[in-house]
Parts: C-alpha cells; structure tokens; sequence
C-alpha cells in the first residue's frame, strides 16, 4: 500500500532479497535467560504478538505503530511498503488509517492469522497474495481501500491518491488501465467519489476493451461516460491518421 501521506508512493508487487532472506525456517527473540528460536510452525502466542508489536512502537505512542515503525516492519518481513500483500494485510486488520496500525488492529488481524513473529508473518504473504485471487475477496479488498486511503477527514479521495492505489489494485488486471489513467491526467478531475471508485471495478470487470458493450444511457456515473468518449476519440484519430 502507499506509505501514508509521507511521500509519494512508487508502486512495487515483488519481494526483494531481503524476504529470501526471511525466509528461514526460525527466527530468534531475546529472553530474559538469553535467545531463544521461534520456528514457523510453534503455536500462537498472545504475549508474544504484543512484544512483537512493541518493537515497532515508540514510548510517546506506545499504541500507534506509526509511519517509521512501518517502514521497519516491512524490511522486516522482506516487502516493500508500496506492496499489494500490505493493503492485504491491512484488511485483515481492518486497519483505518493508511501508513498506521493500532494496537488493537495488530492484534485483531494477527491472532486470526496465527503470527507473533517475523518468520511466522513471511511464511503468510503468499496466502495473503492468493485472497486477492478470489473475486468477491478482490471487491471487498477493492472497496476497503477508498475508505482506508482517503483523508479520515474528506469524503472523496484526492485524485493522486486515487491514481496511486488504482495503479496498484488494477494496474495489472485492467487491459484499459494505462488508458484510464491517460484520461484522469488530462481531466478535470481533482478527485474520485466513493460511487465513481466502486463503478471503476465494474466497468473493469464488465466492459470489452473496444467498448462494444458499453450502454451510454446505462447507470453508469459521468466519469466513465466522458472516459468512453474520450476513448473513442482517441481511437477515431488514430484510425484517420493510419489511412491518411
């Protein structure tokens, strides 16, 4: 997922060296008579996850794993914070702030998943990639992200948020995307609506890539209207420059 608010984001969906590296069957933690080893398969340990947490924390904001503690976190575990496996996990979570885990959140998403460890947390990402894999999984995951990326304090995204994450969540997916994106960058577009970001997935999902199905009149918002036509132009200036 993006980084907060912090920078821009980059988006990125590979592991680096550093997750090859964590993906050792054991990792260690200090103990008051010394280390010992924590194996992936070892059983779930609340205290454990709390400790866990509190690696990433600071004494002002015991509570809040916050924008630093989650970059920490990801080289931790080998991923970058810009990686779809986050907003996954996130989810999981049901975390409502981009760029911070609560305490409570931390708890919630990892007692269900069963990890008080890093070794325990790498061993997860492939399932949490494969969640995205299921289709009704994918739209809630989709639908969760407008409301966790947006500012807590506006009602539509910015449109450079909204680009960002579209890029991440249907980048790869949407055979229009790169189109898409063409026509948000020369719109007048400042930001996307809730109603506008659910019927994005739609017509992705639903409308052939010349557009054949498309209904002008249908219930779609104005957005995708303009997007279509915006399209059509583009194709038809294509074709008359091709056959002059």
């Amino acid at each position: 997922m993006p980084r907060g608010k912090r920078r821009a984001p980059e988006i990125g969906e590979t592991m680096d060296s550093q997750s090859k590296r964590a993906r050792t069957s054991y990792t260690s933690i200090p103990t008051q008579h010394g280390r010992r080893h924590i194996r992936a398969e070892d059983g779930f340990s609340h205290k454990r996850c709390l400790t866990w947490f509190q690696e990433y924390t600071t004494p002002d904001e015991p509570e809040t794993l916050g924008p630093d503690g989650m970059e920490k976190f990801c080289e931790d575990i080998g991923v970058e914070p810009e990686n779809i496996v986050m907003l996954v996990l996130a989810y999981k979570m049901g975390a409502t702030q981009m760029g911070f885990f609560s305490k409570k959140e931390w708890v919630k998403g990892l007692t269900e998943l069963e990890c008080d460890s890093t070794i325990k947390m790498v061993v997860k990402l492939d399932y949490l990639r494969s969640i995205l894999n299921d289709a009704n999984s994918f739209k809630s995951i989709y639908r969760y992200a407008y409301d966790f990326a947006k500012d807590s304090d506006q009602r539509s995204m910015d449109i450079i948020t909204a680009k960002a994450m579209l890029s991440l969540l249907l980048g790869k997916h949407w055979p229009l995307y790169t189109q898409f994106a063409q026509f948000l960058e020369q719109s007048k577009y400042k930001v996307i609506n809730k109603d506008q970001w659910c019927n994005i997935l739609e017509f992705s999902r639903t409308i052939c890539m010349d557009l054949s199905n498309y209904d002008i009149d249908g219930a779609w918002p104005v957005m995708l209207d303009e997007f279509v036509e915006w399209m059509r132009m583009q194709r038809n200036q294509v074709s008359s420059s091709v056959s002059s």
